[in-house]
C-alpha cells in the first residue's frame, strides 16, 4: 500500500488528491474549478443529504427549491450581502443569442431570491415561523480550487426562516447548529467539532451573527464544516418581509439563513484517512460490510452470499465482490482506498475449517471467525470502530491544541495545530494582524467551551488556525 498513495507524513496535499483519485470519489470537471463527482463519492454524499435532511426535517423546515438564476438588483438590496459576495459572482448577460434587459447572478446563495419570496407568502403573524430548506448547487467562483474543498460549483443545503421576534430565530439558529449540525457531524461522521462564534471579520455577509462548526483535520489545519446565521431584520427590510401583529401593528420578521456542503465529504477524508486510503465510519459508510470470494469453488460462492443475506437481515449495508477473475490483492488494496468498515473475507482454506476472516477497516485487524458468529462479530466491529474513529480524531485534537496566553504564541502554535488564547488578548487588530500571516480566528467560545451571544463578552476564548 505505500506505494499507492503519497504518505501523509510526507505530502499531506498529495496524499488527499491521490486518494480521491485512486478511490475514484471525484475527478476535476471541464471547466477550472468545477468537479464531477463519481459514484463511490456521491453514495458517501447521499448518506449525509439523508442523515442531515432528516434532523432538518425534525426541526420543523420543510423542502423547497427555488430558482438558479437570480436578477442581478435582487443581491444589491442588502449592501453588506452584494459586497461581500461580489468577487465571486458569475453573472449571465447573454441568453438565446440577444442581451439581457438585466444580468442575472447564478446562485451564490439563495437569501435574497427566498427573501424576495418570504415577503409574498408572509402576511400575519400566524404565518410565522416559515421555516424551508433547499437542497441544491451554488456557484462561487472559485480562484484557488480544491475537490470538495474550494470549487467553484459545489452541492449542498441552505435553510432559510423567518420569525416573529429576534429570540425566536436565535433560538433556531441554534438549534439548527447543535441538533442537525453538530450532532451529525460528531455522531454521524464522528468529526470532532469546536462549535462557536465568528468574530464580526469572518461573519458571513449581512449576518448578524453566525456560528460555526471546525473540525482539526489530518494536519492540524482547521475546516469549517456547517455555519448557521442570525441575519436580524437586514434581509427583512431590504425584501419588505413583514407581517401583522397580534396587537394588529405591521412589523419585520427576523430571519435565519444556514448551510451544508460537499465541504464535509472533503472534511471526512482529512479528519478519518490514513496511508491505506479513506476510512468511512459506519453509520455514515454506504456499504458498511463488503463479503469477498478470495478464490471460488468449494461451496464458497455459496457460503459467500448466505453471509450477505443473513447480514443484510441483520440490518448491515452489504455488498458481495465475486470478481474472481480480478486479483484478489487488487481488489483488497481497493476496498481500503474506499474505507469499507469491515471485509469479511471468504476462500476455501478457512471455509474448510468453518471460518471466515473478519477483516476491520479502522485498525486493520485480521480475525478468523466461525462462519455462524461472523454476524455478530461484524455488528460489534461497525459499532466499536465508530468510536474508535471519533475517539482517535479527538485525542489528535487534542494533542495538536494549545494554551496560550499571547497573539505571538498562538501564531506560532498555529504553524503545527491549533492554539486557544484569550480573546482580550487578540482583539480586531490582532485578528488583522494573525490574518496577515495566514492564520485566522476560528470561533470565539466561553471558557466553559459553550456558544457566546457576543464577542463583547467577557473571558472569551479564541481558537485561532491556519485553515482551509
Amino acid at each position: 500500500m505505500a506505494r499507492v498513495l503519497t504518505p501523509r507524513a510526507e505530502d499531506f496535499p498529495r496524499w488527499y488528491q491521490d486518494l480521491i483519485a485512486k478511490a475514484k470519489l471525484a475527478d476535476n470537471g471541464p471547466v477550472r474549478g468545477t468537479m464531477v463527482i463519481r459514484p463511490a463519492g456521491y453514495a458517501i454524499w447521499e448518506r449525509m443529504q439523508a442523515e442531515m435532511d432528516a434532523r432538518i426535517k425534525a426541526a420543523g423546515a420543510e423542502n423547497a427549491y427555488f430558482p438558479l438564476f437570480i436578477p442581478e438588483s435582487y443581491l444589491k438590496r442588502e449592501a453588506e450581502h452584494v459586497e461581500g459576495f461580489s468577487p465571486e459572482l458569475a453573472v449571465v448577460t447573454h441568453g438565446g443569442g440577444k442581451q439581457l434587459a438585466e444580468p442575472v447572478v447564478v446562485r451564490p446563495t439563495s437569501e435574497t431570491v427566498i427573501g424576495e419570496f418570504m415577503a409574498k407568502w408572509i402576511d400575519s403573524y400566524r404565518d410565522l415561523p416559515l421555516l424551508l430548506n433547499q437542497w441544491a448547487n451554488v456557484v462561487r467562483w472559485e480562484l484557488r480550487p480544491r475537490i470538495f474543498l474550494r470549487t467553484s460549483e459545489f452541492l449542498w443545503q441552505e435553510g432559510h426562516t423567518a420569525h416573529a421576534t429576534r429570540s425566536d430565530a436565535r433560538a433556531y439558529a441554534r438549534r439548527i447548529l447543535h441538533e442537525a449540525y453538530e450532532d451529525l457531524m460528531v455522531n454521524v461522521l464522528g468529526i470532532p467539532v469546536v462549535v462557536g462564534l465568528k468574530t464580526a471579520r469572518e461573519r458571513f455577509a449581512g449576518a448578524t451573527a453566525t456560528y460555526t462548526c471546525e473540525g482539526m483535520m489530518g494536519d492540524g489545519k482547521a475546516l469549517q464544516l456547517g455555519t448557521s446565521h442570525e441575519l436580524g431584520q437586514n434581509f427583512a427590510k431590504a425584501f419588505d418581509i413583514s407581517y401583522s401583529s397580534a396587537e394588529g401593528g405591521r412589523e419585520h420578521a427576523w430571519t435565519t439563513s444556514w448551510g451544508t456542503s460537499t465541504r464535509m465529504l472533503g472534511g471526512l477524508i482529512m479528519c478519518h484517512g490514513d496511508d491505506n486510503g479513506l476510512r468511512v465510519p459506519p453509520k455514515l459508510a454506504p456499504v458498511q460490510a463488503y463479503v469477498m470470494i478470495v478464490k471460488d469453488g468449494e461451496g464458497v460462492g455459496e457460503a459467500a452470499q448466505k453471509l450477505c443475506d443473513a447480514l443484510r437481515d441483520a440490518g448491515v449495508r452489504v455488498a458481495l465482490d465475486d470478481r474472481t477473475d480480478t486479483a484478489f490483492g487488487r481488489r483488497a488494496v481497493d476496498a481500503e482506498l474506499r474505507g469499507y468498515p469491515v471485509r469479511v473475507e471468504v476462500g476455501p482454506r478457512d471455509l474448510a475449517a468453518g471460518n471466515a476472516v473478519v477483516v476491520r477497516r479502522t485498525d486493520g485487524s485480521k480475525a478468523p471467525t466461525p462462519v455462524a458468529d461472523v454476524v455478530g462479530a461484524v455488528l460489534a466491529a461497525l459499532e466499536a470502530d465508530q468510536r474508535a474513529l471519533h475517539d482517535q480524531a479527538l485525542e489528535f485534537r487534542r494533542s495538536r491544541t494549545v494554551e496560550v496566553s499571547t497573539l505571538a504564541e498562538a501564531i506560532e502554535a498555529s504553524a503545527t495545530g491549533w492554539a486557544r488564547v484569550p480573546w482580550s488578548a487578540v482583539g480586531v487588530e490582532g485578528e488583522a494582524e494573525a490574518n496577515g500571516q495566514g492564520v485566522t480566528v476560528r470561533c470565539l467560545v466561553r471558557a466553559d467551551g459553550s456558544v457566546p451571544d457576543s464577542e463583547d463578552e467577557p473571558e472569551l476564548v479564541a481558537i485561532l488556525a491556519r485553515a482551509y
